[in-house]
Parts: C-alpha cells; sequence; structure tokens
C-alpha cells in the first residue's frame, strides 16, 4: 500500500502503528458531558483521535424531513428542531479543543457542507473526513482540499466509477481512504474486508477501515488485512437514545480493541523467517540431527 500522511505529528500508513479514530459522531446527543467521557473513554483505551459530525442543519435537512415529528428525549419536536438539538456550537468545540489537548488524543470533524469547514477550521484540525454519504459532493470536496489538510475520504455507498472520480479531485499526498459499508449495523457478509487489499492496489495512499458492525474482530481482521487506520463508532452504552448507538462499541470493547490490534500488529512481524533466541535451546534439545 501507498504513501505516508502525516496527520497532526503522527505518521500514518504502511510500517506506522495502525491510527486508531473513536468516532464520537452524534452519540453525545448534543450533552458536552457525554462528549467528555467518550473522550476520556477513547484516550484511556489508547486510540489515537475521537471523530465528530459537524452540519449546519439548513443545508443539510431536506426540505421535506424538516417538519417531521421525531420521538426524542427531550419530547416530540421537528426533525429540524432535533438537527439543531445535537449540534454543537462554538463554545462546545472549544472546549472541546481544550480537552482533547488536555488528554493528549487528536480530534476531527465529518463536516457535511461548506460553512461547516469554515467553522471547524478555527481549530486548526488535524485532518478532516469526508463522511460516505457526501463522497459524491464535488464542491464539498474540493473546498475540504483546499484547507491543506490530510483528507480521509469514506467510501460506504459507492460504486467504483463514483470513488475514482472522488480520487481524481484529491491531493494524493494528503489523502487517505476509508473502506466501508454504510449500513447500521452491518451484516458481516457485506463487511467485504478484501477491498482494503483492492483499494490498496489501485491507489498510492494510505488504505483504512470504517466500521459500523457489531463486534470487534471483524475490525481486528481489517489491520491483518492490512488497514492502516481503523475509525469505529464509540458509545458510552449501546441501549442509549440515537441512531448510532447500537453500532458502536462501548468503553470496555473499546480497550478490548485497541489492545488486540496492537498485539496483532506485532504478532504480522516483517515476512522474513528466522531463528529466535527462544528457539535455541530447543534445538540443542530436541533435534534428532542438527
Amino acid at each position: 500500500m501507498g504513501e505516508i500522511v502525516n496527520i497532526g505529528g503522527r505518521a500514518v500508513g504502511k510500517g506506522e502503528p495502525c491510527y486508531i479514530i473513536g468516532e464520537i459522531g452524534i452519540n453525545h446527543n448534543g450533552d458536552l458531558d457525554i462528549a467528555k467521557k467518550l473522550i476520556d473513554a477513547a484516550a484511556i483505551a489508547g486510540c489515537d483521535a475521537v471523530k465528530f459530525q459537524k452540519r449546519t442543519p439548513e443545508l443539510c435537512v431536506p426540505e421535506e424531513q424538516r417538519n417531521v415529528m421525531r420521538e426524542t428525549p427531550w419530547g416530540l419536536m421537528t426533525y429540524m428542531d432535533y438537527r439543531y438539538r445535537v449540534e454543537f456550537g462554538k463554545e462546545e468545540y472549544a472546549e472541546i479543543d481544550r480537552y482533547c489537548r488536555e488528554k493528549n488524543i487528536h480530534w476531527f470533524a465529518s463536516c457535511w457542507d461548506e460553512p461547516s469547514v469554515d467553522f471547524i477550521e478555527q481549530f486548526d484540525p488535524v485532518c478532516y473526513k469526508v463522511a460516505s454519504a457526501s463522497l459524491t459532493d464535488d464542491a464539498l470536496l474540493c473546498h475540504k482540499r483546499d484547507t491543506g489538510r490530510p483528507l480521509i475520504l469514506s467510501t460506504g455507498m459507492s460504486n467504483t466509477a463514483e470513488i475514482n472520480h472522488a480520487v481524481s479531485l484529491m491531493d494524493m499526498d494528503r489523502l487517505l481512504i476509508a473502506h466501508s459499508t454504510s449500513s447500521y449495523p452491518c451484516d458481516p457478509s457485506e463487511l467485504n474486508l478484501r477491498m482494503i487489499q483492492t483499494l490498496g492496489e489501485k491507489f498510492d495512499c494510505p488504505i483504512g477501515y470504517s466500521g459500523h458492525e457489531v463486534g470487534l474482530q471483524t475490525t481486528v481482521a481489517a489491520v491483518v488485512l492490512g488497514a492502516t487506520f481503523v475509525e469505529r463508532h464509540i458509545t458510552l452504552d449501546r441501549a442509549m437514545w440515537g441512531s448510532d448507538q447500537a453500532a458502536s462499541i462501548e468503553p470496555h470493547g473499546l480497550f478490548r480493541l485497541v489492545r488486540d490490534i496492537r498485539i496483532i500488529e506485532q504478532a504480522l512481524g516483517d515476512g522474513i523467517k528466522k531463528v529466535y533466541d527462544s528457539e535455541k535451546p530447543l534445538i540443542r534439545r530436541l533435534r534428532r540431527v542438527k
């Protein structure tokens, strides 16, 4: 797989430790204290970064959905009011920025519209993410590209032609591509993890994996298949209210995931056969012909 991309001083790519992202997204439900607890969980587990989502509701919510009524923890409200309810503003993101620096963990966002990119820019993020739903939004892709920051392109719900076109708009020196299937939660039969290798053969940039499945083993398998970064949604409790909670990992699972990825990285080795010092006493004891 391809070149190295620097994210906030951290090299990401082939031969480097897997860059592990805990996606908070909107699992904070508009509550800064929940967001901080999720940052704590990611930092304690050993994640490299947490990711949020940022939208301008009047640009991202289709007209026909704006007045649809929705049951929420705050009562019955329109979908538009709900979208505003879960969005953080400048004060909240300033505190997120401060808190992540205190915890020595990167943070960034997937911005769903150009004004949201401009808003997040004031916090000097280490990179941006292009959500799978935004892969065909050329104007947004170019706006993020023009910030000059590293860009993670997620490829869920996209065909090969759409991916090729999106990549053609990008600066390959700052691009990372994430294989993904955008089902929540995703059935294992639709994960298609071998696409990590397919993308690695086609594109000269770091390839990773953004997963929405239940369980941890398939994300570890993605690392075995060559994912140089992985992203999983995280939550305090999968039973919490919210559309992404069921496909998320709770803190104890996140700890196990990071631990297992680091062990797997050690176990993979370099592919060069050698006799280890720990084996040499066995040669003397067990081999009849030396």
